[in-house]
Parts: structure tokens; sequence; C-alpha cells
């Protein structure tokens, strides 16, 4: 019997990839996460047109141009809507997944991507950008509940020691969706005058593809056993997931997770902020994502065409070199799915934002002499691609991987809300203020981002530990130590809340998983 459990154990180890586990990974990040990117990149390349219909709707209803700064404020508000929506959407995920479900939350989700897809659609033949502004907000609803879902969905369906390379799949479609909208922006397909509504209407058919097949995927299996109660259910779906009938070490490691959030209950996001057992999580998980996006990330996605313009490239072959950026990024996020379980977490997110701060610096330094040196442009170029290789193999993909570790069931879709929030409120930040950044001080805009990106890279050496082929309660109790939260029973010093059991009597069993 010992022996046909050591067997059980080291399988659960070694989970594989299955057919169910990769589809279901495929559908939920085409059908999400896919969205998110190319709405960040949708508006770039048609800028020029949807800015010429501004003008001319402005002119045909009150027989006048937009003046300059008011143009620049409203095509800064069309962009910048699209993360306040996505901030909005990061607020509705705890109630969400926690009523819905994580499946049933992409699903219903869906809803905020094929109305505004059909509003954009109609938005040229309505003579109405109000209808643009108002359906990137609910667009941007979309990506913030799909950016924050599908890395929940997919943590929970996956092994261990999978986890890190499935985590990082949203984000892969997230490249690739940029991409997809790069590629369609060029002029010769869909970024020109005629063509910018379709392409802008074109998200809505990622959300009718996951609702037709994501029916077909089960729940995640740690919901429905510590939330819903129903053990038969979440045995099924890991039994499809893992591709063998022995899942009972994961059910165990499920049931002990579950002792301790009965005690604890479940966690509202007042109550995650005044959790002491859980402060350093919620403070990496916080500055994670305030390094990721004040890093100056999607300034470059939302604007890359200007800074081209800016870099003295040429006006023909800006598209074409902004396309090739995206194809960096996807093949750089493919390496990361390759590379973060032998390499972990942790130094990936070293490395990338090391990266992205020399980047930064070295940007703007080739940016003050383009006008003396013929050849800065070029050298513009490599920067940005650098820092798009940086960004891409940690800072991007990582903070959701290790936002789902870091937290346990009771926790997590708070902690979500949380990262969440922080991630789009300073996604909003960035989209609305650098225009004016950029124009009031030109190249040296770019040092800000270099000092945020040095400034996380520390927090992240002193602070966060790694997480790679740990179960969520190992991490538990890695952040334990961090806390000053006793592990033994009836120690003194900064103990667990009363009546949780968050301390020594589960962290004690950590280890036997």
């Amino acid at each position: 019997m010992a022996e046909e459990k050591d067997w059980g154990r080291t399988s659960e180890r070694r989970g594989r990839l299955t057919a169910v586990l990769a589809l279901a990974t495929l559908v939920s990040a085409f059908g999400s996460s896919f969205q998110y990117g190319y709405n960040v990149a949708v508006v770039n390349s048609p800028s020029p047109f949807m800015q010429q219909f501004y003008n001319a709707t402005h002119l045909e209803r009150y027989g006048r141009a937009m003046e300059e700064n008011f143009l620049t404020l409203l095509w800064s508000l069309s962009v910048s809507m699209y993360p306040l929506g996505g901030l909005f959407g990061s607020l509705m995920v705890g109630p969400l997944v926690n009523k819905l479900g994580r499946k049933g939350t992409l699903l219903f989700n869906n809803v905020f991507s094929i109305v505004p897809a059909v509003m954009m659609g109609v938005s040229e033949i309505a003579k109405s950008y109000e209808i643009i502004i108002l359906a990137r907000v609910l667009v941007g609803i979309c990506a913030g509940l799909s950016s924050n879902v599908v890395p929940m969905y997919l943590g929970e369906l996956s092994p261990k020691n999978l986890r890190g390379a499935i985590g990082i799949v949203p984000q892969l479609f997230i490249t690739i969706g940029i991409l997809s909208a790069q590629v369609l922006g060029l002029r010769s397909i869909l970024g020109n005058s005629t063509g910018w509504p379709l392409m802008l209407g074109l998200t809505g058919i990622p959300a009718l593809i996951e609702l037709l097949l994501l029916p077909l995927f089960p729940e995640s299996p740690r919901y429905m056993l510590i939330q819903k109660g129903d053990e038969e259910t979440a045995r099924k779906a890991l039994q499809r997931l893992r591709g063998w009938k022995d899942v009972e070490e994961e059910l165990s490691e499920m049931r002990l997770e579950d002792q301790s959030e009965r005690a604890e209950g479940r966690l509202s996001v007042l109550m995650l902020l005044a959790q002491r057992s859980l402060r350093w999580q919620l403070v990496s998980v916080i500055a994670m994502n305030m390094g990721q996006q004040l890093s100056g990330v999607n300034a470059i996605y939302y604007y890359a065409d200007s800074i081209y313009a800016s870099a003295g490239v040429e006006k023909d072959h800006i598209q074409f070199v902004t396309v090739g950026t995206g194809a960096v990024n996807v093949f750089m996020t493919i390496a990361a799915v390759f590379i973060v379980e032998a390499s972990g977490r942790r130094l990936l997110l070293l490395i990338g934002f090391a990266i992205c701060c020399g980047a930064c610096v070295l940007l703007s330094i080739a940016l003050n002499f383009q006008e003396s040196v013929s050849w800065i442009p070029y050298v513009s170029i490599a920067c940005v691609i650098i820092y798009v290789i940086g960004h891409a193999i940690g800072p991007s993909p990582i903070p959701y991987v290790v936002t789902t570790e870091m937290f346990r069931q009771s926790s997590r879709p708070a902690a979500f809300m949380v990262a969440g929030s922080v991630h789009w409120l300073c996604n909003f930040t960035v989209g609305l203020l650098f225009p004016f950044l950029e124009r009031g001080l030109g190249p040296y805009s770019f040092i800000i981002f270099s000092v945020i990106c040095l400034v996380t890279l520390i927090y992240i050496w002193i602070v966060v530990p790694e997480t790679k082929s740990k179960t969520f309660l190992e991490v538990s109790q890695m952040f334990a130590r961090n806390n000053k939260v006793q592990l033994k029973l009836g120690d003194g010093g900064d103990s667990p809340p009363k009546g949780s059991k968050d301390g020594a009597e589960d962290a004690g069993k950590v280890t036997s998983f």
C-alpha cells in the first residue's frame, strides 16, 4: 500500500499536459486573453484616420474643427477608457468568480466583448465618436475580468509542475492579440480610412468562439470542492484533466486547504487588507503589478507609432517596425513558457526588469541624439525591441502566475481584485498621461520608466521568494516566515487571527504534498 501511495505522489508531481487541459487552456486564453491584447493595440495604427473621423464629426455637428488640445484630450480618453474599464472589471472579479465560478465568469464576460464590438463596428455609420469611447469602457471591463479570471482558472486546473508554463499562456495570447491588431492595422489591410470600424469590431469573434466551446470543459476542481462542497464533480474534473483515475493526492491537498478555509471563511478585500498573515503576499502583488504597468510597456503599445516617429523612423516604415516589435514579443513570451519551470519565476522577473531598466535609459539617450546622428533611429528601434524582450520574459507574464500561487482559495478572488485594480489603475494612468508626458519631457519620459523598473527589481530581490513547483499551502508557509506568523501551536508572537487555521496546524502538514 505504501508503495502505491508513493507512486500516486510521484505521478501527481509529474502532472502531464493532457488533451483536455491543453484545449481548456487554449479556448479560455484565445476567447478572453487574446481580446485583452487585441484591444491594447487596435487603436494604434488607425489612430490618424480615427482622429480625422473625430474632427470631421465635430465639424459636421458644430461647424468648426476641433482645437488641437481638445482632440489630444479626446484621443487620450479613447485610449485610456479601455484601462479604466479594466479597473471596473477587476472590481467585479471577486463577486462573480465566487457566484458563477471561474468558467461561468468567463462565459458571462463575453457580453462585455460582443456588445462593444457591435458598437465600435457601427460607430462611423452612427457618426458618433462617443460610441467608441463608451465601447472602449465596456471592452475594458471584459479585459479587466479576463486578465484576472483566466490565470485564476488555469492556475486551479493545472498540476503544480506545469502551473508556471500554463500560467504564461494567457500572456502569450495577449501578445498574439497585440500582434494580430498590428498586422490587421497595416495600411494595406484594415488600418486605413475605410477599414478601421471593421478592425475594431472583430474583437467579438473570439468571444463567440469561447461561448461555443468553453462549456465543453470542466469548472475549476478547487472551486467545486472548496467553495461548492461538491467533491464528486471535483473528482471527475480532475480525472478528465489529469488523464488518470487516481487523483486522491490532489483531492487530499484540497481537503486540507478546505479545512483551513472553513475556519477562515471567504475573505473580502477589506478583510484581506487587514489580514496580517497575508501582508507580504499582498504588498508583493501590488508592487509587481505597479512595476509591470508603470514601467511603460503599454505606452509602447498604445503609442508605438508616435514613439517610432519621434525616433526618426520614416513614416512609411513605422507600421512594419511596429509589427516586427509585436512578433518579437510573441516569440519571447513563447520562450518564457518553456523556461519558466526550469529557471523559476523570481529569476525571470529580476532579469526582465533589469533589461527594461537599461533599455529605457539607452532609449532616452538615443532620442536625445536623433537629430545629430544619422544612424540613431536604428538604435532607438533596438532599444524598444530589447525593452519588449525584457518585459516579455518576466514582468509581463509572471505577476499573474505568482498572484495565483501566493494566495489560497478563500483569499485568491480578493487578491486578484486588488492586483487587477492596481494593474488597471496604473495602466489607465500611463495611457492617459503619456502623450502629455512625451510632449512635456520628451526623451526624458523614459527615464521615469527606468527608475520604476529599478525600484521594482530591488523589491523583488529583497522580498519575493521562488514559488515554482510548490503547492498553494507550501507557498503560504514560505510567506508565513516573512509575516512572522508562528507555525507551531502554542507559540507566541504574531499569531494568525483568532479562529484561523492559517498557522501551524495546516502549515505543519504542508510538506507531505
